[in-house]
């Protein structure tokens, strides 16, 4: 609630809050655009495979030549890392492994992070964050996006006293969307080949959003940061609009879906025949709240809280993410009060690969929103039982025993993977983080 006047403090003090972001795409521009415009918040640095088109997107987004010839601009993350008017590294990348080596890279260098890259962080983060401690910085979640908004209402609750029910966020689903490949992506989008492509709309990145990829990778991370169980099948998908949230969203006993209370789950937007859902949630997050006493229900009902029939359940809800424009809350959370907007802290949750074909023999994997696998959510314990491949590892796999469509992939059915940072964060994580 004081950001603004502890970063207003700083700036009378003759100070700023200076800024390394890594990958300036869509979320990184975003973020851009807000930054120009916050006294005291110096994007130092922009780190991106083509630094030309990262200062693309600094006009782009309306930056002053003085802004952009104030900015260093390169291909290489480790440099920008070790600059001393750099306190945030912020990763925007969306590659898992290499947002691993940039957290550990900005650890090594004094300096926070800010992990806008989910699939990151569900490979590796509890053991991100134990890194981040012992380098005395922090490590957080991107505030914004759905994981960390989640975590915001679920603090919120539990530190009002109240028992959660449920938290997560809404998507679009159908279940034949699993199996969706880049091929055909746009036409459930409303869009052509074309239109996209003059978009500079990433076919792989989108239907990573569609074939519940994504909603898997960020009830992962929400799941491990907030303490919450994941479900035992995977995500339910359940078609939902905000005035049934609670109704829905609470124990089977109660009439809900939930097999188990305090869990993450993901609400359609749309009917299991394709059709639309009034009052949707299909941008926004929410939780669902149990009340601890008689009166607490009460009050829920002399509020106006939307609450199940019992009116024992209530429901809170955001309906949108502004996702880049409001990542400066992160970043200055964890350079002015050494705080996090969110952190995973266990590993409850893991997303695994499912195959969206029969697989053959001498295939490669082409990782998350691919044409081969999808990603489910289980829990961490489910997936190290089944020694499944987690979907960050999963680009360039080379298959070696044959999956059938459906079927969970395993670390048995791949060649041996490649040892790597990210391998050797995920072992830590497993080893000492399960719960």
């Amino acid at each position: 609630m004081n950001l603004k006047r502890l970063l207003e403090k700083q700036v009378t003090e003759g100070n700023s809050v200076g800024v390394a972001l890594i990958g300036a795409g869509k979320f990184g521009s975003m973020f851009l655009a807000q930054a120009a415009l916050i006294d005291g918040l110096n994007v130092v640095a922009i780190v991106d495979l083509s630094p030309a088109s990262a200062i693309a997107a600094c006009k782009n987004v309306g930056w002053s030549q003085a802004l952009i010839d104030a900015c260093h601009y390169g291909s290489e993350f480790d440099t920008a890392c070790k600059l001393d008017a750099v306190d945030v590294v912020i990763d925007a990348t969306g590659d898992p492994a290499a947002g691993v080596e940039h957290a550990l890279c900005a650890f090594d260098n004094g300096k926070h992070v800010v992990m806008v890259n989910v699939e990151a962080d569900v490979l590796a983060g509890p053991a991100l964050a134990a890194r981040a401690a012992s380098a005395g910085v922090v490590y957080s979640m991107a505030y914004g996006d759905q994981p960390a908004l989640v975590a915001e209402m679920v603090d919120w609750g539990r530190a009002c006293g109240f028992t959660v029910t449920a938290a997560g966020k809404g998507t679009k689903y159908l279940p034949e969307y699993h199996e969706v490949t880049p091929d055909d992506v746009w036409s459930h989008y409303g869009l052509s080949q074309a239109q996209a492509k003059d978009a500079g709309m990433n076919p792989q990145m989108f239907n990573s959003f569609l074939d519940g990829t994504k909603s898997a990778i960020e009830m992962a991370a929400i799941a491990n940061a907030c303490d919450l169980n994941v479900p035992q099948d995977g995500l339910l998908f359940p078609p939902c609009d905000v005035d049934d949230l609670a109704g829905v969203l609470c124990p089977e006993s109660a009439g809900g879906v939930l097999a188990e209370a305090g869990s993450v789950e993901v609400v359609s937007s749309i009917k299991r025949n394709g059709q639309p859902i009034d009052r949707d949630l299909r941008w926004g997050v929410y939780v669902v709240l149990e009340a601890p006493t008689e009166y607490a229900a009460a009050c829920f009902q002399q509020y106006g809280l939307q609450t199940d029939s019992s009116g024992r359940y209530a429901a809170q809800y955001k309906p949108f993410h502004l996702i880049g424009l409001e990542l400066s809350v992160s970043v200055l959370s964890a350079a002015l009060r050494g705080e996090a907007t969110g952190c995973s802290e266990a590993f409850r949750g893991d997303v695994v690969c499912i195959a969206k074909r029969d697989l053959v023999p001498g295939e490669y994997l082409d990782g998350e929103g691919g044409y081969t696998v999808w990603g489910k959510l289980l829990p961490a314990a489910t997936s190290i039982r089944l020694n499944a491949l987690p979907i960050g590892l999963a680009h360039s796999c080379k298959i070696e025993k044959p999956v059938k469509r459906g079927q969970v992939v395993t670390q048995n059915d791949v060649s041996a993977l490649p040892a790597s940072r990210a391998l050797e964060l995920r072992t830590e994580m497993c080893r000492e983080f399960l719960v």
